[in-house]
């Protein structure tokens, strides 16, 4: 492991970048007082990006993306204090949203939508990560809610 440090010692606020054993980037972002903070990359052992976003107080802290090992996006979504909130969006491997979430503590409460092709082909509705309702097609969901409860 190489550590770079960088920036005013008086904040006590260094740049860190560790490395895999064959010599590539494993992550880089900075640190206050040994504690990960503002923005931070992750790459895979191939050297391509694996996710990125946010650090407060050594954890994940506002929006994340996420990439395979051939920088497609594989999911992104919103942190507060490490624990996954809001919308989940999760991608197919053409880069296409195939379903995504709503999350509160890193649970399943609100919607779960599937598409396929683009198109919305089921819903799921949770309640504290329990499914309370499920339909099979856009015209029964549109009855019964609002379509602006989905964003």
């Amino acid at each position: 492991m190489v550590l770079l440090i960088l920036g005013n010692p008086s904040e006590d606020k260094t740049y860190d970048r560790t490395y895999y054993d064959n010599g590539k980037l494993k992550s880089e972002g900075w640190l206050r007082y040994n504690v990960k903070t503002d923005y931070w990359k992750f790459y895979h052992e191939n050297g391509k990006i694996a996710s990125q976003g946010p650090f407060a107080y050594g954890k994940e802290d506002g929006y994340w993306y996420f990439f395979d090992k051939n920088r497609i996006r594989t999911k992104e979504g919103h942190y507060e204090k490490g624990e996954q909130i809001n919308w989940r969006l999760y991608y197919d491997n053409k880069g296409r949203i195939n379903h995504k979430c709503q999350l509160n503590m890193s649970v399943k409460n609100g919607y779960c939508l599937k598409y396929e092709d683009e198109k919305l082909i089921s819903a799921e509705k949770y309640s504290n990560g329990e499914k309370i309702k499920e339909w099979s097609n856009f015209d029964a969901f549109k009855k019964e809610n609002s379509i602006s409860d989905l964003k």
